[in-house]
């Protein structure tokens, strides 16, 4: 199909980009990959009257290390993410995920900042922000701010962006050498969302877990971010019956719907075994 008219903006800065998001509050909408948003646009589930392509502001690209954390620009590619030997080797649970977001092509234009911004609860990143402890960084006419992963998302495409806000940048604080990570994803076919999805990162002390943190993809409104789940594995031995309890937690607080990809009750099962998954391969790295 065809999008409906719109007015279309390029800004080269990002005081220009918040002075037009500003301006148009309701009508207008941000673009960055334009994976997400030009679909909706074309199946009219989203008719903008202004569109606004951050595509030309220097500063919303690239990635670099500030103090403990890394700092990622929002309109920066997940074909840039996979290629940053520096950010591989720091966070590679990072281009682990990347690497299963979409196909080639959509990685080369996709950016991190539109998979985490839209809202989407098929997305793959916003689990893992929420399991890294990452923050976004958010600008609009009042200034900036910077809010938790964990506190962005409220629902299915509704987010803590206040009308005008951009998301500019995502904060990553390092995860300690010798961390364990696995992002693990069931889908029908490359480039599809996931059936269910879970990436997990902890650290082991004395051959016990020391620290967990587990984020599921797909199975509710929202990403989740399983404490409940992550909380059972503190002081255990990573067993498979310390795992299994673990799924157990994390199937507890998924809300999946029936869809293409199966029954809820399929789906929620899968949830538990991607957590199955993803513990033991992340205990096996950290050990």
């Amino acid at each position: 199909m065809i999008p409906g008219p719109f007015t279309y903006h390029r800004p080269r800065s990002l005081a220009e980009a918040v002075t037009l998001c500003a301006a148009h509050p309701d009508d207008g909408r941000a673009l960055a990959g334009g994976h997400s948003l030009v679909p909706m646009m074309k199946l009219r589930l989203a008719t903008p009257d202004h569109l606004i392509d951050l595509g030309a502001i220097a500063e919303l690209r690239g990635v670099r290390r500030e103090g403990g954390a890394w700092l990622i620009g929002a309109t920066t590619t997940q074909a840039a993410l996979i290629a940053d030997a520096g950010l591989a080797a720091a966070i590679p649970i990072l281009r682990e995920t990347a690497l299963q977001v979409a196909d080639p092509q959509v990685r080369s234009c996709g950016t991190l900042g539109g998979n985490l911004a839209n809202g989407d609860p098929g997305n793959d990143m916003p689990a893992l922000m929420m399991c890294l402890g990452a923050s976004y960084l958010l600008a609009g006419t009042n200034g900036e701010r910077e809010v938790r992963a964990e506190n962005f998302y409220q629902g299915a495409y509704v987010t803590a962006l206040a009308p005008g806000e951009i998301l500019t940048a995502v904060r990553i604080p390092e995860p300690p050498p010798g961390h364990g990570h696995a992002y693990e994803k069931l889908k029908r076919k490359i480039g599809d969302y996931a059936t269910a999805a879970a990436a997990v990162v902890l650290t082991l002390a004395g051959g016990r877990i020391a620290t967990c943190a587990i984020g599921l993809t797909n199975v509710a409104p929202t990403p989740l971010l399983a404490e409940d789940a992550a909380l059972a594995l503190i002081g255990q031995r990573p067993e498979p019956a310390v795992f299994a309890e673990a799924a157990r937690r994390a199937e507890a607080i998924a809300e999946p719907t029936a869809d293409g990809r199966g029954p809820a009750d399929y789906r929620r099962r899968m949830a538990g075994v991607m957590v199955r998954r993803a513990l033991a391969r992340a205990a096996a790295r950290a050990a």
